[in-house]
């Protein structure tokens, strides 16, 4: 296998790919802690209300579907630019949705368009060599979770602004819109970042032209080939599904959680992305340990790490512990949660942008597309086992997903390294049929 295109290296640092990633994910992530205030807006109940982060992740796999080809199509700088201003639009359609209705299109709408996270991270390894393929990748990962997991913390006190207009009764009237539905600042502001960060991204960028001349259309049709002839595309596709299934198991019904048994609100849900954070600190281990011991060992970590989470989380809520060492337990399941998500993710992606290099866009929007399916349908489960099982019900289901990741691994591709184990033929091959 031949190394990436070094082109971009001089003037893209991995770093600022990190932050990009950041950004973009950041935006369908917000609604989670304010998931219980959107409910007393709109007086809905909390099995309504949690169907908002459905329809992001809903949203988001569409746009992964739609969008993220174009990045083997298009010139990818001017793509980012066009796809972060939708961003910003998105984000202010949401902050001013009057219905529920409205709220969970435009939050349709705001994951569609926040997909552009994923026509940034396949560039990354095209800026290193092959053997530094999983570095490069881990960096820009640390970039992406740490979006995900702060996003919730901005979130949650973002929303407490309305608190401060208390003190100016005459300027800020109660009962005001504006004034007790904090949640819409969150948005405003969010927007107002996304607009700074546009032109930030005009700078730093170079220009990256597509590295095959290829239609739009036939990048389309190309994603079924890939599908259709990549077993470890396929594998790794499901094994990802499950595992993001299962961390939003968690993350959507946290705010429930916290409200319910601790009377704790929308701020402090939002801190557990803090904590959570922690977890993102592991992904440039994880690139470099599936560049040394494998993927598949990675892998492994990962999984058993994230099992072990669940059970640490479902046992300290069903035991007779002190309020502290509640808390205390259900930190230190949430940074577990993140370090096992965080490893396999890492080392799911260092397989699949080993297989065809002249198509990891298309590569990244098959898994991806598969792994935020799974999102979608592990809030969907997780508000259904909430509203009849309480916490009992989301960890279950959590299990249950993390069990089904397990086996697939377990008997799926004996891969450790597929820089190595794929080899010369097979990637022209590849490109040969994606090409026809």
């Amino acid at each position: 296998m031949t190394p990436g295109p070094k082109s971009v290296a001089p003037r893209a640092p991995l770093h600022f790919l990190g932050l990009a990633c950041a950004i973009g994910v950041s935006t369908i992530y917000f609604n989670q802690p304010l998931l219980v205030d959107m409910g007393r807006t709109y007086h809905e109940p909390a099995g309504v209300v949690m169907f908002v982060s459905g329809a992001t992740q809903v949203g988001y796999a569409l746009g992964l579907l739609l969008f993220v080809p174009l990045g083997d199509v298009l010139e990818r700088r001017a793509l980012m630019m066009r796809m972060y201003a939708a961003v910003t639009l998105a984000l202010l359609l949401v902050s001013l949705a009057p219905t529920l209705a409205w709220l969970i299109a435009g939050s349709v709408v705001l994951g569609m368009v926040a997909s552009v996270t994923h026509v940034v991270l396949p560039i990354a390894p095209d800026m290193v060599a092959n053997e530094e393929r999983g570095r490069a990748i881990g960096t820009v990962m640390m970039g992406l979770l740490l979006g995900i997991l702060l996003a919730r913390t901005f979130a949650g006190w973002v929303s407490h602004i309305p608190a401060l207009f208390v003190h100016a009764p005459r300027l800020f009237p109660a009962g005001a819109p504006w004034v007790t539905d904090g949640w819409r600042y969150v948005f405003v502001i969010a927007a107002l970042m996304n607009a700074a960060f546009l032109l930030v991204l005009g700078r730093v960028m170079p220009k990256l032209p597509p590295k095959q001349d290829l239609r739009y259309g036939d990048a389309m049709r190309s994603l079924w080939t890939l599908w259709r002839t990549e077993p470890l595309l396929r594998e790794s596709s499901l094994i990802g599904a499950m595992v993001f299934a299962s961390f939003s198991c968690f993350w959507t019904t946290l705010a429930f959680l916290l409200s319910s048994h601790y009377g704790l609100g929308a701020g402090v849900a939002g801190s557990f992305g803090l904590v959570g954070a922690a977890g993102a600190l592991v992904a440039p281990l994880a690139g470099r340990l599936a560049d040394r011991r494998g993927t598949r060992w990675v892998l492994t970590a990962g999984i058993t790490i994230l099992a072990f989470s669940y059970v640490l989380l479902w046992a300290g809520e069903t035991s007779r512990l002190s309020f502290a060492l509640h808390l205390a337990v259900l930190l230190a399941g949430v940074i577990l949660l993140d370090v096992g998500a965080q490893l396999t993710q890492v080392g799911n992606q260092t397989r699949i942008f080993g297989l065809v290099p002249s198509a990891r866009s298309r590569l990244n929007t098959v898994y991806m597309t598969v792994y935020f399916a799974g999102a979608a349908v592990g809030s969907a489960l997780s508000t259904m086992a909430w509203v009849r099982w309480k916490w009992n019900g989301v960890c279950g289901l959590a299990l249950l997903l993390v069990a089904v990741a397990g086996l697939t691994h377990a008997f799926g591709t004996r891969v450790a390294v597929i820089g190595v184990a794929v080899p010369r033929e097979q990637i022209a091959e590849a490109d040969r049929v994606l090409e026809v």
